[in-house]
């Protein structure tokens, strides 16, 4: 099981490395610059989610997956739904997190889950502020402290374990020992775990493209690690997190570090014979259209936000200071679609405040119902 590199093709691939490379950089510029950079850089968690899933063959909505995330589901989620939830996750940890964490073998270890015991909550101080913040708005109390420092607590013991777990796999990789593969203690028939898919052998190969990869142009070194993603396969049940390990990879090379990129947005866009075609040159030139299609997608919602944003400052601009409105448009900027249960429990207001502030902002309804509204930006 090898993964080999032909670097003769980077002659052909010139003139996709030379547009994506212009698009990507065009991209980052103008959201680290705009003030919707926040609201953007949101958003794109979302329709990245669910364009892995359309990737995969499956359909999951938008909407569906808003509601989901704010825990206001209007039915039973499908199995695909959590999974395009567990994308959602997982991009926001990457983001919250250094931006080499995702590509060590600690950080695939976690999000891999197939890390030692501890693993799964080890998180930057960045994202344990965020989540705290996240879990903590409806009240600061004393019995809300201390279960933020027993949170903190175990954070703690699961970075030294995380750390202890890297320095073992640095240590078994200069010996060059394969180490063995444990059985699971819950799995003793085995319907979990193949004993012929060895995970963990499987992502030290891959790991070893980055090392051609960091040689290569940032966009060339990334679609060459995607196609080796899906070559070598290395992991059965979350084969959508290569895509998200490209966004990580663009954003460690200095790329991309206004947001994390959306590499499904524009990938959903190729047809399925060219990302899968069996001659190697086209696939890695589909891999270099997404990232070009993915940064113009990218570009024309920034428009969009842009203008929605500048329509509903002249709404609230004459509002006294307290206003609530400003609160709304940051909201509306930062999700694909609102509701007036999520705009309540946002805002901290009744669901008649809500819907009088959804009328006073102007934002577009977008199910045309009288009942189960929801208001966003198309």
């Amino acid at each position: 099981m090898r993964f080999e590199t032909d670097i003769s093709l980077i002659n052909s691939l010139l003139p996709a490395i030379v547009q994506a490379e212009d698009g990507l950089a065009r991209l980052d510029e103008r959201a680290a610059r705009a003030s919707i950079g926040g609201g953007f850089s949101e958003r794109r968690h979302y329709f990245d989610a669910v364009g892995a899933l359309w990737v995969a063959g499956e359909l999951v909505h938008v909407e569906d997956l808003v509601l989901h995330d704010a825990h206001m589901d209007t039915r039973s989620p499908s199995h695909e739904l959590t999974i395009a939830h567990a994308v959602l996750r997982a991009r926001r940890r990457i983001w919250l997190g250094d931006p080499a964490w995702a590509l060590s073998s600690a950080g695939l270890g976690v999000l891999a889950g197939i890390g030692g015991e501890g693993e799964g909550d080890a998180i930057s101080g960045k994202a344990a502020i965020s989540l705290g913040e996240d879990e903590g708005d409806d009240a600061v109390d004393d019995a809300l402290a201390a279960e933020l420092a027993e949170i903190d607590a175990v954070l703690e013991r699961s970075q030294r374990l995380l750390d202890s777990h890297a320095n073992k796999v640095a240590a078994d990789a200069s010996a060059s020992a394969e180490p063995a593969k444990e059985k699971r203690r819950d799995d003793p028939l085995g319907l979990f775990d193949d004993e012929e898919w060895d995970e963990a052998a499987r992502l030290r190969q891959w790991r070893k493209v980055l090392a051609t990869a960091d040689g290569l142009p940032p966009v060339l070194g990334a679609a060459l690690m995607f196609e080796a993603w899906e070559k070598i396969e290395p992991l059965r049940r979350q084969h959508w997190l290569g895509g998200v390990l490209v966004a990580s990879y663009l954003r460690a090379r200095g790329k991309v570090t206004s947001h994390l990129f959306s590499f499904y947005t524009g990938l959903k866009t190729i047809r399925h014979e060219r990302r899968r075609a069996r001659d190697r040159l086209t696939r890695l030139q589909s891999f270099l259209e997404a990232m070009s299609e993915s940064a113009v997608l990218g570009l024309k919602e920034m428009d969009r936000l842009s203008l929605a944003q500048t329509q509903m400052e002249l709404r609230f601009r004459d509002r006294r200071s307290n206003s609530s409105l400003p609160q709304l448009a940051e909201l509306i900027l930062s999700r694909p679609m609102v509701s007036t249960s999520m705009v309540a429990r946002e805002l901290r207001v009744t669901n008649r405040g809500a819907l009088n502030l959804l009328n006073d902002i102007g934002v577009r309804e977008m199910t045309g119902r009288g009942r189960y509204r929801a208001w966003g930006i198309i």
